[in-house]
């Protein structure tokens, strides 16, 4: 029987982290469901790492609180996975929308593909229809759960499964953050869990529709978004520090 023991001090990461260390997934999300109730959230995006991490939450009725971010660009396979994840589970996933002021502004200013022109308008885009939902999201929240993995990208590879993120005050905790694309899918398969079929078209990666192309042989993961840029980090800004 685990015990509730909250931390004394939040940025107290090496407890928390000798507390998860060799813990299963739901252990792990049971431990930081009882050390911060109510404030453990994970964002979905309905990608392949993420249904996993859904099937353990919903499964094991754990108190963790999942949301998802409409860009008002997505796959219409992203709703489809959406709505059949709900119809599995039969259980919430909060929605957060970008502000519609911040978009309308953008769009009237710039043109519904102003992405494609430059970078800085393309984070400009990726800001106002992600980013800023996100930290919506994330207020008051102290765990925010990830389905990054390591060898998603050479940045991610660089971060660790679980961290203390000092600008939006939290700590991240990636339980798939060791696990292969594989591994993934195994389990996918395995379980019987909703997906993508856009996994099976070789998009292995999906974001917005016109942010994402399918992964050529040989490509890394990040390599079918945002394509046409070259140089700088394959990121949308949510999980850089």
């Amino acid at each position: 029987m685990l015990k509730k023991n909250r931390m004394k001090k939040e940025s107290d990461i090496t407890e928390l982290v000798s507390l998860l260390r060799g813990k299963s997934i739901k252990e792990s999300l049971e431990i930081l469901t009882l050390q911060f109730p109510d404030k453990v959230l994970f964002t979905t995006s309905f990608g392949a790492e993420d249904q996993v991490i859904t099937h353990f939450i919903f499964e094991n009725n754990l108190p963790v609180e999942i949301a998802t971010i409409d860009t008002g660009r997505l796959f219409p396979e992203t709703y489809k996975v959406f709505n059949e994840t709900l119809k599995k589970y039969q259980k919430k996933i909060k929605i957060y929308f970008p502000d519609h002021e911040s978009v309308e502004s953008m769009v009237t200013d710039k043109g519904p593909y102003s992405f494609y022109y430059t970078r800085e308008n393309r984070l400009e885009c990726c800001r106002i229809r992600k980013v800023e939902p996100l930290n919506r999201a994330l207020k008051d929240i102290k765990v925010w759960i990830s389905g990054i993995r390591a060898d998603q990208s050479e940045e991610r590879s660089q971060m660790d499964w679980f961290e203390y993120d000092k600008n939006k005050k939290l700590y991240k905790f990636s339980p798939l953050y060791n696990w292969s694309y594989k591994e993934v899918m195994s389990f996918i398969t395995k379980n019987n869990v909703p997906y993508n079929i856009l996994h099976d078209k070789d998009f292995i990666s999906v974001g917005c529709e016109p942010c994402t192309r399918a992964v050529k042989p040989g490509e890394d993961f990040r390599s079918g978004r945002w394509w046409w840029e070259t140089g700088g980090l394959k990121e949308c800004g949510l999980h850089i520090k």
